[in-house]
């Protein structure tokens, strides 16, 4: 498991300037007496997906420490907007969200989105994190950061960047990339990840985000060129390549993030005691295990360090959806 929080524990402060919803009883005496029926995990996105695979790691395992049924719902939609609205809206306490930081861009790239996630939800625990990893098709040419950076500046738009869809993970970190170098690349999104990955690795796309796990063995077997990773620190699944930041290209933290959130009206106290069973599950082995074969890190954290996460990814990823007007409607 990566230990990202070292870095990311003094946002806390963030999340409280911002009004980021961070309601974290410090005692389970404070809770009401929960859970007193089923609990429903909210997946807003389709079954086999990182999400739903987390989803149905812990669902067992919460049961089993909650006392009662634990059931898992897929409610697809609006890039995840359905779900996490669903969630939204509910009071009892016995609705959880399974979200990720890609609610925070969704939110941003529809119209008359009907709920705020900075002031809907609770943030209860992080999840997982996942990496992504910027390669090149060997067609190119392209073996280094710096190769890419002269490519583009020397011909804007000779170079075309795929993703599996407009407003996605790997769309997003692409146009981060952008306004942080100053460059311009054509866009290719495709309907799902399997026809971008084919095209990736076929040429009739030249560069394009993949996650670190699906990467590092297509740049071992020579089918691709790794240039960089979106972690702060090396991944250990590909400790030979580079962050952003070591080779000079500041500001493109792109990592993935997967978390459990509560809607804002839940009683309080529930979060506290969630927390805690859902900390306890994520160190487990075996669910490490899980996860790392989905090519996720599990990962736990505070209501707090959750909330100052989501509370800096979301203006952030904003600023990006503006300034390329991007939109999903």
């Amino acid at each position: 498991m990566r230990h990202h929080f070292t870095r990311r524990a003094s946002l806390a402060a963030i999340g409280a300037a911002i009004g980021t919803v961070i309601a974290a009883p410090s005692a389970w005496s404070q809770a009401p007496a929960w859970p007193t029926q089923s609990v429903r995990i909210i997946v807003p996105f389709t079954p086999g997906t990182g999400m739903d695979t987390i989803a149905r790691t812990v669902q067992p395992r919460l049961s089993q420490a909650l006392g009662q049924p634990v059931v898992v719902v897929n409610q697809p939609g609006a890039s995840g907007n359905i779900g996490a609205d669903a969630v939204a809206k509910s009071t009892d306490g016995h609705t959880i969200l399974m979200g990720a930081n890609t609610m925070l861009m969704a939110s941003q790239m529809y119209k008359n989105v009907p709920f705020d996630p900075q002031k809907d939800f609770q943030p209860v625990s992080m999840a997982a994190w996942g990496t992504l990893m910027l390669v090149a098709n060997p067609k190119t040419g392209l073996k280094s950061m710096d190769n890419l950076i002269k490519a583009v500046t020397a011909k804007p738009g000779g170079i075309s960047f795929g993703s599996p869809g407009v407003g996605t993970p790997h769309h997003m970190a692409m146009e981060l990339f952008k306004a942080r170098t100053g460059t311009f690349m054509l866009h290719v999104p495709y309907r799902g990840t399997a026809g971008y990955q084919q095209d990736l690795l076929s040429g009739e796309v030249n560069v394009g985000f993949l996650p670190v796990h699906i990467a590092a063995g297509l740049v071992k077997a020579g089918r691709l060129n790794a240039l960089a990773v979106g972690s702060p620190k090396r991944h250990p699944v590909a400790p030979d390549v580079a962050t952003f930041e070591e080779l000079g290209v500041k500001g493109v933290e792109v990592d993935l993030w997967y978390a459990f959130f509560l809607p804002a009206k839940a009683p309080q106290g529930v979060t506290a005691r969630l927390n805690s069973e859902l900390v306890a599950i994520l160190k487990q082995p075996e669910v490490n295990e899980v996860l790392g074969k989905g090519g996720m890190d599990a990962a736990s954290s505070t209501p707090s360090e959750l909330g100052a996460i989501a509370a800096r990814d979301y203006p952030r990823w904003g600023e990006v959806i503006r300034r390329n007007n991007i939109t999903a409607d």
